[in-house]
């Protein structure tokens, strides 16, 4: 039987390498994300079309979300993984210079939209038969360290760490795993300014080394294809020169 796999934020960067990996490995990919265009070059780019499947949604309203499980469930009866990907950030800035729309719109998608689609996946996966599956949460290095000026991300990764958690301790007794991938310097849209120079806790600016996204969508796919009597709890992937440790 073809596993099933959700991936939001599947348009771009992380989420769309890591869906292009899962759907090679075998899966099923359901690709999710507010541009259906963009999902759409997704599928364009896998060249497998008969291995995906575009459902736009908006993962910070509820709504959205509810009719995005109950599409997946009516369309393909299960869900088996679920890579809770989406995300975004504003500028640094000190906590007084941020306004509180800035502060919404990231905790909105970093934290509220992966609740949402924790609890629609977790759900789907405790009533089907057979019962369970995987949520990987995609945390990030400033799960643990922040960045100079990086309040509201960095709040939001602490907070997906408790998420995991605490789905990993809930689901136990629904077959049901989580896992975190906690990830640094990937390039993508998001780190392309690490190359010109980035502020450090010592208030300099230096440009950070990255890396290839396709590692972590590997990585992805290696948590996603353990069964589950085995789960990696919390992986840290990143460019092996980044600074991250000695940075906290």
């Amino acid at each position: 039987m073809t596993k099933i796999a959700l991936v939001t934020g599947a348009g771009s960067g992380i989420g769309r390498q890591s869906a292009l990996a899962l759907a090679t490995a075998g899966f099923h990919v359901v690709l999710t994300g507010r541009r259906e265009s963009a999902l759409n070059e997704t599928i364009e780019l896998s060249g497998t079309a008969d291995k995906m499947t575009a459902i736009s949604s908006d993962v910070t309203q509820s709504e959205s979300v509810d009719a995005l499980f109950s599409a997946i469930e009516k369309q393909h009866g299960r869900l088996d993984v679920l890579f809770n990907n989406a995300g975004t950030n504003v500028p640094a800035m000190p906590i007084d210079e941020l306004s509180v729309e800035q502060w919404k719109q990231v905790i909105d998608v970093n934290l509220t939209g992966a609740f949402l689609c924790a609890r629609g996946a977790f759900a789907l996966m405790r009533k089907q038969d057979p019962q369970g599956g995987r949520i990987i949460n995609n945390g990030s290095i400033s799960a643990y360290v922040p960045r100079p000026g990086s309040v509201p991300y960095t709040v939001s990764k602490h907070a997906i760490t408790g998420l995991t958690r605490t789905l990993s301790l809930d689901g136990r007794a629904f077959n049901i795993a989580c896992g975190q991938i906690d990830i640094g310097n990937t390039a993508s849209d998001m780190t392309e300014q690490m190359n010109a120079g980035v502020p450090q806790a010592d208030g300099s600016i230096k440009p950070e080394p990255t890396m290839d996204t396709s590692h972590v969508a590997d990585a992805v796919v290696n948590m996603a294809e353990l069964p589950l009597n085995a789960n990696v709890q919390f992986m840290t992937i990143m460019a092996t020169a980044m600074p991250f440790i000695g940075r906290g």
